[in-house]
């Protein structure tokens, strides 16, 4: 055969001419055999110098350019952070016609749900006048939609936490000679609820929501909605003037609720729970037929809230039913916009009472929200960031607060709404605000006439799709067997249902917290042993005992993660057992099962950083095995644990001889380590 040069042809494909080349096989550096290229991959593949070694030249892929045009100077620097810091001024700049009428498409219909949910959340859930529930759509939504960063989520009050706030003040009111205006203390909670959100994201605690187990937020969202389902029920119902009699007040626990339903459901007002049915039957038929045709854009912009409302207040007004006992919501006294003001604060004994609702309050309502963002960024293919999102909900409950408003996060439900409808920026939601200021201003004597079973019922069929996803977790629960989820899940139920709100909230966060701390406190290691038949293979043992053995008078531990204060108090421990027993799954209680330890390896490769607590700790182990004359090696230790290791005294301790690149090196020194002291060692 000829030269490569004498083979290489000219080939008319795509208008290029290939170059036809064959490599020496033995070296496994150069490019394969009989690879084609054309005359345009002939320089960037290095042809030229077929000598060189394929990893710089075999790829046909360029180096990437970065692109470096960062700010240069303080003004450009002022205007790049501006547009992070304050979205608006990103996206309203380049907003376009197009988009404009998707977003007012959306943000109208996003209204025609939030205005009468404000309604019914501040009168039926907080005991305010309805009015507040216009403030908490209108301020919160204009703030976020500066200073948010999704484009699709729906930020208005929400009815997990406005019960929050109503059962708070039915506590304090409760108690013997204490009273607190309920206005203040809603609008002071809402401002520490913004406060503490605020900082949260200032200390970049966006992670948080990720602490939050998902079984224990179901258990505590679910035990919610039966409770708010049950508070909702005596109103349907028309008892709400018998459960006076019968002391069932705000305070009042959900058995007692449930007992008086049952023995007192015969007196229901026949017209208001008529009412109460056909609306409550109809947003729920409309939720489903909108579920099933889903296919149909327009038929998802059905207002059916809106529909119910005007509806049943023309039918109360033509038929007269406010004279036949079916409660109105009646006059709502239009004071415009009020003056920005902080509400007067409550008796000192009561300020922690307001500040671990408003805490948790804001735990909740960020955790939820923030998964909201997240959704739907992923969807629309924008990057959102979780500590941004918790300044934006800050500043907005904070907004909120000072204008008479109640909570405001953002809404699973109302969000798929706006997302369905067509909104593509926070234009949707800027729209959805200013239409609850046009209310304020124009429509509230529209709503004499509304009937208060059917705000009851709007919040009701709320709550049934709360409920309506527990069945769906149970499902996931029991198919994977998760019972300590299971487990989780009813316990923050039963104890949010049984005992109160606070304490089911208080539960399911700190709950979350002691997990957390548990899962964090022990460090993730793994016992390696070798594998069967081989000298120079390591594998962790519990990846398949049958083929990897354990070692005789050694003990080789990989460290799986980073070491800091948290992780390392229980290392001590966890290296004892597995001395032991090799296996952290055997009791301690059994009898050990391995002999006496010689020689100690730790892996330290996935080890990227450590901080002093844990060099200590690692210092205390080395030197408790050193007194038990058992010999310490590290392998792969990376640099920046290096660093503490040698300031420590750390790395004079172990050795510097003793630090090894590979397990089998460390295996290696060991075995001339046992002949030199006359033990036998076995060949493989």
């Amino acid at each position: 055969m000829g030269s490569p040069k004498e083979r290489s042809q000219a080939n008319s494909y795509s208008g290029h001419s290939t170059i036809h080349l064959e490599v020496d096989s033995d070296n496994d550096d150069l490019l394969p055999p009989d690879i084609i290229v054309n005359e345009s991959q002939h320089l960037l593949l290095g042809l030229d110098n077929p000598g060189m070694p394929r990893y710089m030249t075999a790829s046909p892929l360029p180096s990437a350019r970065i692109n470096d045009s960062g700010p240069k100077d303080a003004w450009s620097t002022f205007k790049v952070r501006s547009k992070y810091y304050l979205p608006i001024l990103q996206w309203l700049p380049l907003y376009s016609t197009q988009l404009f009428w998707g977003d007012l498409i959306a943000g109208i219909t996003l209204s025609c749900l939030l205005i009468p949910q404000g309604l019914s959340y501040a009168t039926a859930l907080c005991k305010l006048e309805a009015i507040h529930g216009l403030y908490s759509i209108a301020f919160p939504a204009i703030t976020y939609a500066i200073f948010g960063m999704s484009r699709q989520m729906s930020v208005g009050p929400e009815a997990t936490l406005s019960l929050l706030v109503g059962s708070s003040i039915a506590q304090i009111n409760t108690e013997d000679g204490d009273h607190v205006d309920p206005l203040a203390w809603a609008c002071l909670m809402t401002i520490f609820v913004g406060i503490f959100t605020f900082l949260l994201g200032i200390f970049r605690l966006g992670f948080l929501d990720s602490l939050m187990s998902r079984a224990l937020l179901r258990g505590f969202i679910s035990g919610v909605g039966l409770v708010v389902a049950l508070q909702q029920g005596i109103i349907l119902l028309g008892l709400s003037k018998l459960s006076e009699e019968h002391n069932i007040t705000e305070a009042s626990s959900s058995i007692a609720r449930l007992l008086f339903l049952i023995k007192n459901i015969q007196y229901s007002h026949v017209l208001t729970a008529s009412v109460s049915a056909v609306s409550v039957s109809f947003l729920v038929f409309a939720r489903v037929t909108k579920s099933k045709l889903a296919r149909f854009k327009w038929f998802q912009l059905l207002p059916e809230v809106l529909l119910v409302v005007i509806v049943s207040s023309l039918l109360t007004y033509f038929f007269d039913w406010e004279h036949k006992g079916l409660a109105i919501l009646g006059n709502i006294d239009s004071k415009g916009i009020p003056l920005p003001s902080v509400p007067t604060f409550p008796q000192s004994k009561h300020m922690k009472d307001m500040l671990i609702t408003a805490a948790m309050i804001s735990v909740i309502g960020f955790v939820e929200s923030v998964v909201i963002a997240k959704t739907y960024s992923s969807k629309h293919n924008y990057s959102v960031s979780a500590n941004r999102e918790l300044v934006a909900l800050g500043v907005a409950n904070i907004v909120s607060g000072l204008f008479q408003g109640i909570p405001a996060f953002g809404s699973v439900a109302r969000s798929k709404i706006n997302d369905k409808a067509g909104a593509r920026t926070q234009m949707a939601c800027l729209i959805a605000g200013v239409v609850a200021l046009l209310a304020i201003f124009f429509l509230l004597p529209c709503f004499y006439y509304l009937p208060k079973a059917v705000l009851s019922g709007i919040i009701f069929v709320a709550v049934l799709s709360l409920l309506g996803e527990l069945p769906e977790d149970l499902h996931f629960i029991f198919r994977i067997g998760a019972w300590r989820d299971l487990g989780l899940l009813s316990v923050t139920f039963f104890a949010t249902v049984m005992v109160s709100l606070e304490f089911g909230t208080l539960l399911a966060v700190t709950l979350s917290l002691l997990l957390t701390i548990k899962e964090t406190s022990y460090p993730r290691i793994s016992i390696m042993g070798r594998v069967k038949g081989t000298n120079n293979k390591f594998r962790p043992i519990q990846d398949d005992p049958n083929v990897v053995e354990h070692l005789e008078d050694v003990l080789i531990v990989r460290i799986d993660e980073p070491l800091f204060f948290a992780n390392t108090g229980q290392l001590k421990d966890r290296l004892r057992r597995l001395e032991q027993f090799g296996d952290m799954s055997i009791h301690p209680s059994e009898d050990p099962r391995l002999g006496k330890l010689s020689y100690m390896i730790f892996d330290v490769d996935n080890m990227p950083k450590i901080d002093a607590s844990a060099v200590q700790i690692l210092y205390e182990i080395v030197e408790a095995y050193h007194a038990r004359q058992v010999k310490v090696f590290f392998v792969r230790l990376r640099e920046n644990p290096m660093k503490l290791f040698r300031k420590s005294g750390l790395l004079y301790l172990v050795g510097e001889e003793n630090l090894f690149r590979k397990v089998p090196d460390a295996i290696e020194t060991i075995e001339r380590d046992m002949v030199n002291n006359g033990i036998y060692v076995q060949q493989q």
